[in-house]
């Protein structure tokens, strides 16, 4: 069913964000109105992160208006809740393209507009990015102020302040924007949350607290009410003041994110008045304006197509359960059998499958909120006290801890498992998010079992070995979306370490595949067959350690190899490639060819766009081996 589309006088008049900067703060409050429901019938036709980017409807209208962009640098923390930001700076009418092949990025992005200074889709990166303009600035280069709109989920990342400690020690012009909702992709967890909920929850959530050097400005009466309650939250004269300004910033705040008059005088006074670094606690409500999404416990935080009336997602049926659903499952039955099985999450329990395990087994698992780093040594410390760990983390985000994957568990040989979720190409997410790179920084670290799971039955195998493994650290990886609808196993079988399986006998050519794309390895050999060829599929499993009797069998007996992977260059094809070499067996006749991701990032698409982008279905595969024996491709 097809909607007419709501009036938007204000927003029609809009062409950029200097068009905001003459308006009056009710014009720009109904302005709010009108980009509040565009970025909803907008996201109802795409999908996408709608919960954070109602969220921050009238303070990205308030930030436009007051500062000077693009030449003023406006920074937001993941990026995620940008889509108001982006109706308002020149791409509204590419709206219905957002995260679909060809179209806008779900995220900010520097190729895109020069509204989108600093590219995100992993949190906690944006004051650090705000510090480097300001220096920038300073330094005589053609910027203005630096803005960094954070969540606090994200701020509770240390990356965020190790970048608040050095722009408060350089007492250098910058602002941050606390964008307080309570609600990042999980409940916020851990200390900085109750902090922060303390100060929403006082009494002084509507008062404007202006730092110190702000209060001057205002009239006399409302000057001594705000330094009163200002002093209630951050101590009277002499006492301790808040974290922020310990760390060398001035706070303002708590204010209402989504009132217009605060938002704006308080930004223009800040903007003002500023000599030195401000953060400005601002209090929004996550999904803001949509009944739906407030009342949903995830306030809409990524939902697929949707109608606008009902909130009701447009949902397939799936085909299989899900990899993340299979892995939770498995682990949780695992845990029933063993006491020592414990899990850890940063902030993705939903997404990583760990909330089927908490649901199960609550006083075993541990979300340590947007803190890689911490979980990975975390579950150092568990598995050094005798314990269990299951860290199940995007690969993506897996990347953010891989110092202490190396020191704290490769280092000392410490068993934590490793559950490596989203592995391969992610599809709408794009670039950012796609797992394209454990494989080679998993398989570079002495003491490491590499494992991949070709489909739900193995993953489950592959949980139950984990569980079985304690002589060191082991991995395993699977991708985003359903399963290939094999027949599930009750109880998982351990798996002989670094030993594949052969599938399918044959002379020609062997396809040797490691992980997921196992399916199109499967059709690609069918291909071969259609061309007379004669093929041997198999399953590697492990690629670190490699099963080098298979390998070597594999090499020795046909015309050509052909290894694949859903990971960069310098994976599973490259320890292939070096094992072969150390035997000799690159020296004679035998072609072989290794066939991954290619060595550029990939866009935004639907999954299997994406790997036909890289090269990578059935019938690249297929043509790939004929040029390898030498045969005409596939026309």
């Amino acid at each position: 069913m097809t909607h007419a589309k709501t009036p938007t006088p204000y927003l029609d008049r809009i062409g950029g964000p200097a068009d905001l900067r003459h308006l009056s703060i009710e014009a720009l409050d109904a302005l709010a109105g009108e980009l509040r429901v565009e970025v909803i019938e907008a996201v109802a036709r795409t999908g996408g992160h709608l919960g954070s980017s109602l969220g921050v409807v009238e303070l990205t209208v308030a930030l436009h208006a007051v500062f000077d962009t693009p030449r003023d640098k406006l920074i937001w923390d993941v990026g995620h809740q940008c889509y108001p930001h982006k109706v308002l700076t020149g791409r509204r009418d590419r709206m219905h393209t957002l995260r679909q092949e060809g179209g806008i990025s779900g995220f900010t992005k520097r190729s895109e507009s020069e509204f989108d200074p600093f590219g995100a889709a992993h949190s906690s990166t944006s004051i650090s990015a705000a510090l480097g303009f300001t220096v920038g600035r300073d330094m005589g280069q053609p910027t203005g102020d630096a803005i960094a709109v954070i969540g606090d989920g994200s701020i509770s990342a240390g990356m965020a302040y190790e970048a608040m400690n050095n722009a408060g020690a350089e007492g250098r012009r910058m602002f941050v924007i606390l964008n307080d909702n309570e609600m990042s992709i999980a409940p916020p967890v851990g200390a900085m949350s109750k902090y922060l909920s303390g100060l929403y929850g006082s009494p002084l959530g509507r008062v404007q607290q202006m730092a110190e050097g702000f209060e001057a400005a205002l009239p006399g009466p409302l000057r001594d009410h705000a330094r009163r309650a200002r002093q209630m939250v951050t101590g009277v004269a002499g006492a301790q003041g808040t974290l922020f300004e310990e760390l060398g910033f001035q706070y303002v705040g708590p204010i209402d994110g989504h009132d217009m008059t605060q938002l704006v005088t308080v930004l223009r006074a800040a903007r003002a008045r500023a000599t030195g670094p401000v953060l400005i606690h601002c209090c929004t409500v996550k999904g803001k304006g949509y009944a739906p999404a407030e009342r949903s416990a995830d306030k809409y935080h990524g939902v697929g197509k949707f109608e606008v009336a009902s909130g009701n997602q447009a949902k397939k049926r799936p085909n299989a359960p899900s990899y993340t659903k299979v892995f939770g499952e498995a682990l949780a039955r695992e845990a029933e059998a063993d006491s020592r099985i414990f899990g850890i999450t940063a902030a993705m329990p939903g997404g990583t499958g760990m909330d089927i395990f908490s649901k199960a087994h609550p006083k075993r698992m541990f979300d340590v909120g947007i803190a890689e780093q911490h979980g990975v040594t975390f579950a150092a410390g568990l598995a050094a006290s005798g314990l269990k760990p299951f860290c199940a983390i995007y690969s993506t985000f897996l990347q953010r801890g891989y110092d202490q994957v190396v020191h704290d568990v490769a280092l000392q040989n410490l068993p934590v498992r490793f559950a490596i979720d989203r592995a391969g190409l992610v599809g709408a997410d794009g670039a950012t998010h796609a797992g394209a790179f454990d494989i080679g920084y998993l398989c570079a670290l002495p003491n490491f079992t590499v494992m991949a799971a070709a489909d739900e039955a193995e993953l489950v195998h592959m949980v139950a070995t984990a569980v079985a493994h304690d002589s060191g650290p082991i991995a395993f990886r699977y991708p985003r979306g359903e399963g290939e609808g094999v027949d599930l196993p009750a109880q998982g079988d351990v798996l002989e370490i670094g030993k594949g399986r052969i599938l399918a006998e044959g002379a020609d050519v062997a396809i040797l595949s490691f992980g997921a794309h196992l399916g199109e390895s499967r059709k690609a050999v069918a291909l071969l067959a259609e061309r007379g060829l004669s093929c041997t599929l198999a399953d590697a499993r492990f690629a670190k350690p490699l099963d080098r009797d298979l390998l070597h069998r594999l090499a020795r007996n046909h015309r050509a190899l052909i290894t694949v992977e859903q990971g960069a260059r310098g994976g599973f094809g490259a320890m292939v490639l070096h094992d072969l070499a150390g035997e000799g067996l690159l020296d004679g006749t035998l072609a072989i060819r290794t066939m991954t991701l290619p060595d550029r990032f990939i866009d935004q698409a639907a999954p299997d766009a994406m790997y036909a982008d890289a090269g990578l279905t059935a019938t690249d595969i297929a043509a790939t081996a004929l040029q390898a024996v030498g045969e005409r491709v596939l026309g």
